[in-house]
């Protein structure tokens, strides 16, 4: 495999470290990893808290469960996507089929894409639960608030991400756009066999010889 396919050079070169940690695709997939569990972080540690009358434990979030379900949810379910992908980072070089590359960068464009709209869409309920409590709770405040501007800060390295993997999936694609030439074209077209036919040369003369021929007269 020659040249760069889908953002990578070609297989069975030596794997540079320390290129690799700085190639923006790996400083952001780094970074929505530690969002991500800065998020799952915060609501697991004091999203859940009781009131003086109850023992029980609510949710920080208006007291809405599905609030801490979905943060918890999606955090932790991105920081394992970050986990796969950057290993595929990793070997990807090594992969020298080249459907497989565009397998994978289709999968990491396609999951990064959702994780942007599923980080949004959390950023806007734990923000909408956050602001529709009555009162603000002695602990867990900034726990929550942290989750809320995490999640907000998600939305962009996640869409980062869904970026780069566009980037290498048009890089692939420029690479091995070819047209299909039909074969037959390369080849002239068959002659006409009844307009070049042409008569023996000897049949008519062979013909003419036996018609004169007479026997001699003894």
């Amino acid at each position: 495999m020659k040249g760069n396919v889908y953002g990578a050079a070609k297989a069975g070169g030596a794997f540079d470290l320390e290129n690799f940690l700085k190639q923006p695709q790996t400083i952001a997939r780094i970074v929505s990893w530690v969002f991500s569990i800065i998020v799952f972080g915060c609501i697991t540690s004091e999203g859940y808290i009781n009131t003086h009358q109850s023992s029980q434990l609510n949710c920080i979030f208006n007291e809405n469960a599905n609030a801490c379900h979905y943060g918890v949810g999606i955090g932790v379910i991105a920081f394992l996507l970050c986990i796969v992908f950057f290993a595929l980072d990793v070997y990807f070089p090594r992969i020298s089929n080249a459907d497989q590359r565009k397998h994978i960068v289709m999968a990491d464009l396609g999951i990064s894409g959702c994780w942007t709209f599923l980080w949004f869409v959390g950023f806007c309920f734990l923000t909408n639960q956050w602001v529709s409590r009555t009162t603000v709770p002695e602990v867990g405040a900034d726990s929550a608030r942290s989750a809320i501007a995490f999640s907000f800060f998600s939305i962009f390295s996640w869409g980062l991400l869904s970026c780069f993997a566009y980037k290498r999936y048009c890089m692939g694609a420029e690479d091995f756009k070819e047209k299909y030439v039909d074969p037959s074209n390369d080849y002239p077209p068959y002659p006409n066999v009844t307009d070049n036919y042409q008569q023996p040369p000897f049949g008519n003369a062979a013909q003419s010889e036996s018609e004169d021929y007479k026997p001699p007269m003894y």
